[in-house]
C-alpha cells in the first residue's frame, strides 16, 4: 500500500518474490462471498459499457467471474483471468452451473496468456490495479486489445473511501514493495500510463456505495474473515496491532456511515477508465 516501489521490486527475484506474497493474499479468504455484496455496481458498469452481443471480451483480474459473468449472460464472448487459482475455479463453477459459454484461466495481469489483439474490450473491475508493475499491466491491456477496440477499467481513487482504508491499514503493516495500488485512481498517473497506444482516453470519477445488512465492527470482521488484503494485514500484526486496526477500521467505517438502522451504507470513489486502442 506504499506510494513507491522499493529497489527490490525492481530485481526479478524481488518481482518474482512479491507476486508470490500477492499470490497467497488473493487466494486467502473468500473472495467470491465478498464480490457478492458488490455486484449491483459491478453490473452497472458492464451496462455503461454497452457491449454488443458476439463481441470477444477479456475480464482481466477477474475475480470468481463477476464481469465476465454478466457479459457472458448477455451473450458476449466472455473470458476472464486472475492470479488466485481458487477463484478461477470458482468462476469456472458459477459459469457451468448457469450454463453460460465463458473461459476462465489463470494468469497474470502483467503477462497475459493471450495473443495480440485478441479482444474487443479489455476490462477490470478493481483487479489490474492490484499487479505490482503498472507499466506492464497497461501495456498488456493494450496489447491484447483490437486496434479500434476498448480498455476499460474501475479504479479506487486515493481520495475516496477505500484509499482512506488502504492507508489506514499501510499504518499497521510493513510496506508492501510495490507502488499504490490507487495510483491507478489518479488522473495524472493514468494519463502518463496510457500516453502512447490509445486513440482517446476518458477519465472519469464515480460513486460507489457500499451497502451492507450489518454494522460497522461486522463489516470490518467480514474484511477481515473474506477480503484477502485485510486478512493477511491482520495476521501480519500481533495482538495488540490487530486490536488497534480493528479500532481504527470501525472508526473509519463508522464515521462515514449513511444508515441510522443498524446497517453500514458508506459511499466510495472510483475512476473509470475509458480507453480506444489506437
Amino acid at each position: 500500500m506504499t506510494t513507491s516501489a522499493s529497489p527490490t521490486a525492481s530485481t526479478d527475484s524481488g518481482v518474482q518474490e512479491l507476486k508470490a506474497k500477492l499470490k497467497t493474499t488473493w487466494m486467502t479468504g473468500d473472495y467470491d462471498k465478498f464480490s457478492r455484496y458488490m455486484e449491483k455496481d459491478g453490473e452497472n458498469f458492464f451496462r455503461q459499457l454497452n457491449i454488443p452481443a458476439g463481441a470477444e471480451l477479456l475480464d482481466v483480474g477477474c475475480g470468481s467471474g463477476q464481469l465476465a459473468l454478466y457479459a457472458a449472460r448477455a451473450g458476449v464472448q466472455a473470458s476472464g483471468c486472475d492470479i488466485a487459482a481458487n477463484w478461477i475455479e470458482a468462476a469456472q463453477a458459477r459459469a457451468a452451473a448457469e450454463g453460460l459459454n465463458a473461459k476462465f484461466d489463470v494468469g497474470d495481469a502483467e503477462e497475459l496468456p493471450y495473443p495480440d489483439a485478441s479482444f474487443d474490450v479489455v476490462a477490470s473491475l478493481i483487479g489490474a490495479m492490484f499487479a505490482p508493475r503498472p507499466d506492464r499491466v497497461a501495456a498488456e491491456l493494450k496489447r491484447v486489445c483490437k486496434p479500434g477496440g476498448r480498455i476499460a477499467m474501475l479504479n479506487w481513487t486515493p481520495t475516496g473511501f477505500v484509499g482512506k482504508m488502504f492507508k489506514t491499514i499501510a499504518g499497521y503493516i510493513a510496506p508492501s514493495g510495490m507502488p499504490s495500488p490507487v495510483l491507478w485512481g489518479d488522473e495524472a498517473t493514468v494519463r502518463e500510463r496510457f500516453r502512447d497506444g490509445v486513440a482517446s482516453l476518458d477519465l472519469t470519477r464515480q460513486s460507489f456505495r457500499f451497502e451492507y445488512p450489518f454494522g460497522p465492527a461486522e463489516v470490518v470482521e467480514f474484511f477481515r474473515v473474506n477480503y484477502g488484503p485485510m486478512t493477511r494485514a491482520f495476521a501480519s500484526i500481533d495482538e495488540k496491532g490487530q486490536a488497534e486496526l480493528r479500532k481504527a477500521l470501525v472508526e473509519l467505517w463508522s464515521a462515514n456511515n449513511l444508515a441510522k438502522d443498524g446497517r453500514t451504507v458508506v459511499d466510495g470513489e472510483q475512476l473509470q477508465v475509458l480507453a480506444v486502442r489506437s
